[in-house]
């Protein structure tokens, strides 16, 4: 079934040229019909196939507290103090993780981008520094979920932060040195907008995040987690 329409770029879009409260306001009722209801059933939906992937990973339908993220900025420290997010963000997170940093899987949506996501974003050092000593002992593992042949063909890596110098205990001679840099560990695969309206999404989403499997249990096993 469909759960999204093209209404929702045409929300998405003129949110971002009325990013204010009073506009918001007045088409909150345009934001629960075309975002977040159908989001929430969306995220419904893919309870069952998330727990064959795995069952230690969440789809919660919820309005707050959830796999839906608000789309109320935080402006505390931010020159932009735009009060609204203009994309869809659903993310579904590993049972252990409380907030954005815990392993998981994203969807994101909006006028120009839309991608599905594995793995971990902004990790603390601490959980950094397991998943680079895993790789340092495991490389052809590593090397097999992260730059496998069918991974590659279908994920990209998220060009994120990564550290200018090698991480303490690692010479910069080493074949993974750009791996072991890296700040985020995710993978993205983009999909396009007729994916999102069409009536496969559950499905095409499903089948994509098959795949990160075998990395998405490399990164939960160095920070000694289920998958």
């Amino acid at each position: 079934m469909s759960f999204f329409t093209k209404e929702l770029f045409t929300f998405l879009s003129e949110l971002e040229e009325n990013n204010d409260r009073k506009w918001f306001e007045k088409n909150k009722s345009r934001y629960e019909d075309v975002v977040r209801t159908p989001a929430l059933e969306f995220i419904a939906a893919m309870e069952k196939p998330l727990k064959k992937i795995s069952p230690h990973v969440l789809a919660v339908p919820k309005k707050v507290g959830g796999s839906l993220m608000r789309i109320y900025r935080d402006v505390r420290f931010s020159k932009d103090k735009s009060p609204y997010k203009t994309n869809l963000g659903i993310q579904f997170r590993h049972e252990a993780g409380k907030d954005v940093h815990a392993p998981g899987f994203y969807f994101h949506v909006d006028t120009s981008d839309i991608f599905v996501g594995a793995g971990l974003w902004h990790p603390e050092n601490t959980v950094l520094a397991q998943i680079r000593t895993a790789i340092d002992e495991e490389p052809a593992k590593w090397k097999r979920v992260a730059h496998g042949k069918k991974m590659t063909a279908a994920f990209r890596r998220y060009d994120g932060e990564s550290l200018k110098r090698p991480p303490r205990g690692f010479d910069k001679d080493h074949p993974l040195i750009e791996d072991l840099k890296l700040k985020d560990h995710i993978l993205l695969a983009n999909l396009k907008r007729s994916d999102v309206t069409g009536k496969q999404l559950v499905n095409r989403l499903t089948d994509m995040l098959k795949l990160t499997r075998p990395y998405m249990r490399f990164l939960c096993d160095s920070i000694r987690l289920p998958f």
